[in-house]
């Protein structure tokens, strides 16, 4: 049974506290967004769906403003989006079993662990030929786009850091290109849900509002009194605690 008819302000509250957690350094929070849902028992058909939407809602603001201060470098990003936004849509088509679906989820947290935990400060860039950063560019945007439309995680948080590490763009430009990119495939990913695996969203109207008024609040105390080394620890507990109940999850099938 759906855990949001059962207790939808429980789960509310929750997701409140995660997109304030998220949203105070910068994220969308898709990740936890999706490994809540998975742990709290929501159909896995359901999951992709709410956290696509909550995670287009959340970077909505913030690709907004990133265009407005301009900084979007569309020769930066368009290479990534060629490549994700198609596999995005495919993603969104399918419907995989639970079990693959889990896995699939576990992994790519285990990944965003690892992203928080040892590569948040990156002092390190690939020397490589343009050639070369067009290739990666377009890989890594299908495999991210991908895993967007299966499981709902927008993929800017490992976005960031490669942008960085290729040394596409400067740190702004690779935040920008980040909350774009979450946005577009979230889109995408999204419209594709709707036609193939569509439900509906009406139960989840609370959680949608909870969300953006966290990823408000979150990201105005972040930007002005709040201290992101302590809410980076916050999040990457949050995750490594996902990561646990999930594993406890696949190891049953």
């Amino acid at each position: 049974m759906d855990i949001v008819t059962l207790s939808p302000y429980y789960l509310a509250v929750i997701f409140f506290v995660v997109a304030f957690i998220y949203s105070s350094v910068g994220l969308g929070g898709g990740s936890s967004y999706t490994a809540l849902m998975a742990i709290f028992g929501i159909d896995v058909l359901a999951i992709p769906l709410i956290s696509l939407t909550l995670n287009l809602f959340v970077t909505s603001i913030g690709s907004y403003n990133f265009l407005k201060n301009k900084h979007g470098n569309f020769k930066l990003i368009y290479p990534f989006l060629i490549s994700s936004m198609p596999m995005s849509y495919v993603g969104g088509s399918l419907i995989l079993p639970k079990e693959i679906f889990y896995w699939v989820l576990l992994i790519s947290l285990v990944f965003v662990a690892i992203r928080i935990f040892f590569m948040k400060s990156i002092s390190f860039k690939f020397d490589i030929s343009q050639n070369t950063k067009t290739i990666i560019s377009l890989v890594s945007g299908s495999i991210l786009g991908l895993v967007a439309g299966i499981v709902g995680i927008g993929g800017g948080i490992y976005l960031v850091p490669l942008i960085i590490i290729l040394g596409l763009g400067t740190e702004k430009e690779a935040a920008a290109c980040g909350a774009i990119f979450i946005w577009l495939n979230s889109f995408t990913g999204l419209v594709s849900r709707l036609q193939y695996n569509s439900i509906n969203l009406e139960n989840y109207i609370p959680l949608i509002i909870v969300v953006i008024a966290g990823g408000m609040l979150g990201s105005f105390l972040g930007a002005v009194t709040l201290s992101p080394k302590v809410m980076d620890k916050i999040l990457g507990s949050v995750i490594v605690v996902a990561i646990v109940f999930l594993v406890k999850k696949v190891s049953v099938f």
